[in-house]
């Protein structure tokens, strides 16, 4: 995540892609109003019409887990924890936690064991390193991380990625966690088998001596930026830096008998998977480059690199039309490489929309409640429906921030959120973001191995500012499980017509996030006259035969 503000390249989308009409309601509240209450619009789904194959939800634990995993009291972590990852109800039938199917594992570079002179500003930006030589191993290091892993994995959790910002700060050609040469791979020449052996190392010894498998590596993050600055830990990288790494890391792997696949994009935005960004042509066009047919550099071949590539969803939120656009040519760029998948696998706010949108107009400033909730709902229903995404994550699980950050937020009890090194480092007081539910509308139901299935009656590229609505189907089980996010200020009846299928007793089940309710399990509902609440997130589940 890249907090230092960019300068976005226009999409010069109108008139390529969209009406003038359709610009002029994308952006506005225009048609909050269309298809009121008292009007019942048809809701079809084919569940005979496949999409994608989900595979997960997740998030990181980039920044806050490894003091609260090492320092808080048992009873708080664990409750976050719980929210987090659990897969359970509670005796009225209520989501625990949100299930989360993905963890993003930070794997340190070193940086803490610099203190100040890692120059990061931030200790909490800081990590630990369980090496600081590439001989001896200390897997005592990152301990609250582990903790976070092992939680994860003791609720459930299917997969664990590591990813990391930085080579280890023994093998950086400047000896630091940051770059400080523009365009320049912060690593000593000659040091990838190095930067190998110190990934399948890292691997092995949490599978052997803390039994965690990591089931995918990710060792880029954001290569377009340069990453120059001392807020955080960066490396700028060439495509083909990542080309090189990938052929070396590849074997090591193998050597090693790890079966972890790896994952390559982490893009600052979608825009270096399908174009050429002017001033970073060597970052750009990462989709051709890395899977293209006729590419030279085509790593599909390699056994142990997933056939994805993965981009994170900053910068191209607002306005909604560079939303929609962006995602569309992200997906016709992934859709034309066969059984490519595409991730979106970063976001918090970054974009400043206005206070029509969002409580202070921008990511500064926590929201614990429903605006956030709901654009950030709208950006997961706009990937997974325009994008084809088929993984989304969260960027920093939680937050000690008074900013838009964080699924769960942790404070002293007295402010929103500080960043003086103590703040909270020990102990504080949790709160449970509704963007944390929003996110569990569609973690909790839509399990790995789900398949999203048509609606012909919404064109979620241009409901989104109305009713977004997305179904998945367990063909095993026969489970149906509709995520519908009305942005609008009006609610909205529905009558459902499922095609490929009858569903059980014509009842669905309502779990809703809303201002006053967080991932509530309501009443059945009759699938001929269901009603959608204004300003609310809400998952349908039933069966059908």
């Amino acid at each position: 995540m890249k907090f230092i503000n960019q300068n976005k390249v226009s999409l010069l989308c109108a008139g390529l892609l969209f009406a003038n009409t359709f610009l002029t309601s994308c952006d506005s509240e225009n048609n909050n109003n269309s298809n009121s209450e008292n009007t019942t619009a048809e809701l079809s789904i084919n569940l005979d019409a496949n999409l994608q194959t989900m595979e997960s939800f997740g998030a990181s634990d980039a920044w806050q887990c490894n003091f609260i995993g090492k320092n808080w009291p048992s009873d708080k972590k664990n409750k976050i924890a719980d929210l987090l990852f659990s897969k359970e109800l509670d005796a009225d039938g209520n989501p625990k936690g949100i299930g989360l199917s993905l963890w993003r594992f930070n794997l340190g570079t070193g940086s803490t064991e610099q203190g100040d002179a890692s120059d990061i500003g931030d200790e909490w930006r800081r990590t630990e390193c369980f090496t600081t030589d590439g001989v001896s191993y200390n897997m005592n290091k990152q301990a609250g991380q582990v903790w976070f892993m092992k939680a994860a994995r003791e609720r459930g959790l299917e997969k664990l990625l590591a990813f990391t910002n930085s080579a280890p700060v023994y093998l950086t050609q400047n000896g630091k966690a940051h770059a400080t040469i523009k365009e320049f791979y912060n690593l000593k020449d000659g040091k990838m088998p190095e930067l190998a052996d110190f990934w399948t190392t890292s691997l092995d010894k949490l599978k052997t001596e803390q039994g965690l498998t990591i089931d995918y590596v990710s060792p880029f993050n954001e290569p377009q930026y340069e990453w120059d600055g001392t807020a955080q830990e960066g490396s700028p990288a060439t495509n083909a830096n990542i080309y090189s790494f990938v052929k070396v890391l590849s074997p090591a792997l193998q050597a090693k008998g790890l079966e972890s696949k790896i994952v390559v994009g982490e893009g600052g935005s979608y825009e270096p998977l399908y174009k050429t960004i002017s001033g970073k042509e060597s970052r750009s066009n990462q989709i051709d480059y890395f899977f293209g047919v006729n590419s030279a550099r085509n790593i599909a071949g390699l056994s142990n690199v997933k056939k994805t590539i993965s981009a994170h969803s900053y910068w191209q939120a607002w306005p909604l039309t560079e939303l929609v656009y962006s995602r569309q040519s992200a997906a016709t760029r992934a859709q034309a490489v066969a059984g490519l998948s595409l991730w979106s696998s970063e976001y918090c706010v970054l974009e400043s929309p206005g206070t029509a949108e969002l409580p202070g107009g921008a990511g500064p400033g926590r929201d614990l409640g429903m605006p956030l909730a709901l654009w950030t709902a709208r950006i997961i229903s706009t990937d997974i429906a325009v994008g084809g995404v088929t993984s989304w994550q969260w960027w920093t699980a939680i937050s000690r921030g008074d900013y838009k950050d964080g699924l769960i937020h942790v404070d002293d009890g007295s402010s929103n959120g500080a960043g003086n090194a103590d703040y909270c480092k020990n102990d504080g007081y949790i709160r449970d973001a509704k963007t944390l539910w929003a996110l569990g509308n569609f973690s909790f139901f839509v399990k790995p191995g789900m398949v999203r299935v048509q609606i012909p009656s919404v064109d979620n590229s241009t409901a989104v500012n109305d009713v977004m609505v997305t179904a998945y189907k367990d063909a095993a089980t026969k489970k149906l499980v509709v995520v519908a996010v009305n942005i609008s200020k009006s609610a909205k009846t529905y009558k459902l017509n499922l095609a490929g299928g009858t569903l059980t007793d014509n009842k669905l089940t309502p779990y809703t996030t809303s201002e006053t309710l967080s991932l509530k399990k309501g009443t059945a509902v009759d699938a001929t006259n269901f009603v959608i609440p204004a300003k609310s997130v809400v998952t349908y589940v039933a069966t059908y035969k």
